[in-house]
């Protein structure tokens, strides 16, 4: 076995270390630096890790504008609808 390897909790069952390769291209990391991100997510490159946060960026934008827009439709639709307010006590 070449790389780095580690019991995963079953016989004759090994997996790779989680350094060993990019998280991005998979390029092997052996005796080169390593750039990490997030915590525990390594890549080979600044250029990989930039395009890796450039898709997380992208990825929360679109998650947030669409929460907005659900949270927009949410108020739009409420004028039409019957809304009770008050207090409710339960024994």
């Amino acid at each position: 076995m070449s790389g780095y390897y580690y019991y995963a909790g079953q016989a004759d069952r090994y997996e790779a270390h989680y350094l060993d390769a990019c998280s991005l291209c998979r390029k092997p990391l052996r005796d080169s630096d390593i750039f990490m991100y997030r915590g525990n997510t390594p890549f080979c490159s600044k250029e990989c890790r930039q395009e890796q946060m450039e898709m997380d960026e992208a990825r929360e934008k679109n998650w947030k504008s669409g929460r907005s827009l659900r949270k927009s439709d949410a108020q739009n639709s409420t004028p039409n609808k019957a809304v009770r307010t008050g207090t409710v006590a339960v024994a």
